[in-house]
């Protein structure tokens, strides 16, 4: 497991015991909620499971516009990591096709309830040094993983509306790893942002 340690004037830091590498390395994780999706409680009535619920058409379009915001804000990540659940896969779906096309990977680290320390071994491992990695998943789960990373364990005050992103710096030496927020806006101010 990942374990946080705080220092007078430091962020925090965690160390991973399973990991022996000695030099620095950097990744970005862009955390990307998905996007609006059908009514819970609607869904439920019918007897639908909630990981089925698509997103709406308003939910869809708004995406679309998000995601041409992020490719000016970004280099297309070369890993985009979805939870299984149908709205976050439909998400990473039209954020792959607003970057270069490419395939979204289903991680079951990303599903309602996962945990933090879960999702960034996977980050990690997956990502190459200095690149992006995408990952489109839910909240409270984003915000715990953004706040966990900036303020260690219990830490639970960055929260992400519905098609809203953080782009996180991640900095890793040996088995310690330092989380830096680069950004945190949510989807109106990344409409703007499409040319």
């Amino acid at each position: 497991r990942l374990r946080g340690r705080h220092g007078p004037g430091r962020g925090p830091l965690y160390t991973d015991p399973r990991t022996s590498m000695k030099r620095r390395r950097q990744v970005e994780l862009l955390l990307l909620r998905h996007a609006k999706a059908e009514d819970r409680g609607a869904f439920a009535r019918i007897g639908q499971s909630d990981a089925e619920r698509p997103l709406t058409a308003a939910g869809r379009k708004k995406m679309r516009r998000v995601a041409a915001g992020l490719r000016v804000l970004l280099p297309s990540p070369p890993v985009i990591a979805t939870s299984p659940y149908r709205r976050a896969v439909e998400t990473a779906e039209i954020l792959a096709a607003g970057f270069s096309g490419l395939e979204p990977l289903s991680v079951p680290q990303l599903a309602p309830g996962c945990s933090p320390q879960e999702v960034l071994a996977w980050a990690v491992t997956h990502a190459a040094d200095g690149r992006t990695v995408a990952l489109v998943g839910h909240e409270p789960d984003l915000g715990r993983l953004a706040s966990w990373l900036l303020a260690g364990e219990g830490a639970d005050f960055v929260s992400l509306k519905k098609g809203g992103a953080a782009l996180m710096h991640i900095t890793r030496q040996g088995g310690t790893v330092h989380g830096a927020l680069r950004w945190l806006l949510t989807p109106s101010q990344l409409r703007r942002q499409a040319r």
